[in-house]
């Protein structure tokens, strides 16, 4: 009876290590395959909008947004006399400031997601 308590706790300790092993070695063999091939590098392209292309969208005041007045960037409410940029095809409006801020670095309207296209006015 003690042999078989012992092969009872012996074996599943042992499946253990050996489970382990190969996941150590696997994860070794994964590492050094990925280092000698050597990953190449995606490059990223411009993700925003140039100034010359943020002068030509429009300009609006707050008080004449149709989409709400609340600024999806800054989270602050815009004024009726602030000036506002209003994301063509969606019409969201934000700060202006705000706005080219975020257009410089993202070509796409921060509540919607809408791609602006390379054509003024044109959303994908």
């Amino acid at each position: 009876m003690l042999v078989s308590v012992f092969i009872a706790l012996l074996l599943p300790c042992a499946a253990m290590v050996i489970v382990f092993s190969v996941y150590i070695c696997l994860l070794w063999y994964a590492a050094s395959q990925g280092l000698e091939e050597g990953l190449p590098v995606k490059s990223t392209p411009q993700k925003g909008l140039t100034a010359s292309y943020l002068e030509k969208l429009p300009k609006v005041n707050g008080g004449d947004l149709v989409m709400g007045r609340d600024c999806a960037v800054c989270l602050d409410d815009i004024e009726i006399d602030q000036p506002a940029r209003l994301v063509p095809g969606c019409n969201h409006g934000f700060h202006l400031q705000c706005a080219d801020t975020w257009l410089s670095k993202n070509s796409v309207c921060p509540v919607c997601r809408a791609e602006v296209s390379a054509e003024l006015g044109n959303i994908k």
